[in-house]
């Protein structure tokens, strides 16, 4: 497996939306004698996790569609390459904090399309059809007719998503009798049914976006190219406050600070920020900040740190501290639509 992901990692370098290689180094003092280990960048939350904290709510459309963009664009990358991931699930979908994108790690499953070495692919409950039908042949003996091809990772990421929408894990669903009748009539429960958040939202566009990637015929799924045309992508969504505290980004953004009546005095503004400022600088070098007089964002704090690292700390530390009387709220905000000025209205 370590010379397997080597290879592909390294061959794959330079993607924003697959896990950075920076080196290969020998541990003289694991239990086992010498092993090779790969020294990877420092990624965040999971969406393994990120699963278990909206249990039964599901996520968010903004971010369900931030990691299916995200890890789309990784597939096409590795797909164009002649690279099957053949390992894709929540726990291979790490956040970076200091890109703000989904990444795609673990490779040790991955093979150039036609050079399949290994018959088990990909984990229980998200193995497409075809690689389940391999390995029940190769448990028997027996050879296959049809080569798993870089469809078994659009599969995968149909089933991520919908976990992701319906905050359920779906391994025993997709391995029912009825599912392998009907799996369409499935999915269009899960988007019908009462208990899901997302109802105001036009969901179809996702919803006919996972089924293109669930067809049982690995011939008729849509490859990775095609679902990024897809028009659940040009749905402009906005983060929910649990996305903000949950996703890690250089941005904190402090609610519950500021008063109307501070805002108006210009001493008094002048004040707070010198206070804020000085609070914040004790966790790291501060580059920017902003406090809008006017709506949207009116009376928020905008606190740019140099990185994602100095933010998190900064956040730990002052979520719930008591500052003019008041308990402060801190999030992390897009770095993006921070740049761009852009200040969401519709987050609380």
């Amino acid at each position: 497996g370590f010379r397997k992901e080597r290879a592909a990692l390294e061959s794959l370098r330079g993607h924003r939306n697959i896990v950075t290689l920076y080196g290969v180094f020998t541990n003289h003092y694991s239990a086992n004698g010498p092993s090779r280990c790969l020294l990877l960048e420092l990624l965040d939350i999971s969406v393994s996790e990120l699963l278990l904290h909206s249990s039964n709510q599901g996520c968010s459309m903004w971010m369900i569609q931030h990691c299916a963009r995200d890890v789309l664009e990784a597939l096409a990358f590795l797909h164009h390459r002649g690279y099957v991931h053949a390992d894709l699930k929540p726990r291979n979908i790490l956040w970076s904090a200091e890109e703000e994108c989904f990444k795609l790690i673990d490779f040790g499953l991955s093979f150039k399309e036609g050079n399949q070495d290994v018959k088990y692919i990909q984990t229980d409950g998200y193995r497409a059809p075809e690689a389940e039908l391999q390995n029940c042949l190769a448990q028997a003996g027996l050879q296959s007719e049809t080569e798993c091809t870089s469809a078994v990772d659009l599969w995968s990421l149909g089933i991520v998503l919908l976990e992701m929408f319906s905050g359920m894990k779906l391994k025993h669903t997709v391995q029912s009798q009825e599912w392998k009748t009907n799996s369409s009539a499935i999915i269009d429960r899960i988007f019908a049914s009462e208990g899901v958040v997302n109802s105001a939202i036009p969901t179809y566009h996702l919803r006919d976006l996972i089924k293109s990637m669930l067809h049982c015929d690995q011939g008729k799924r849509a490859s990775a190219e095609k679902a990024l045309c897809s028009p659940f992508f040009s749905i402009p969504f906005a983060p929910h406050i649990e996305d903000l505290v949950m996703l890690p980004t250089p941005v904190l953004r402090l609610l519950n600070v500021l008063s109307d009546a501070s805002l108006q005095c210009e001493e008094e503004y002048e004040d707070i920020l010198e206070d804020i400022k000085e609070e914040c600088q004790k966790y790291g070098p501060v580059v920017s900040l902003l406090i809008p007089k006017e709506n949207p964002g009116k009376g928020q704090v905008f606190v740019e740190y140099a990185n994602a690292g100095d933010s998190k700390a900064a956040q730990k530390m002052l979520t719930g501290k008591i500052f003019d009387g008041k308990f402060v709220v801190a999030t992390f905000y897009p770095l993006s639509a921070y740049k761009r000025g852009y200040l969401y209205q519709n987050l609380l």
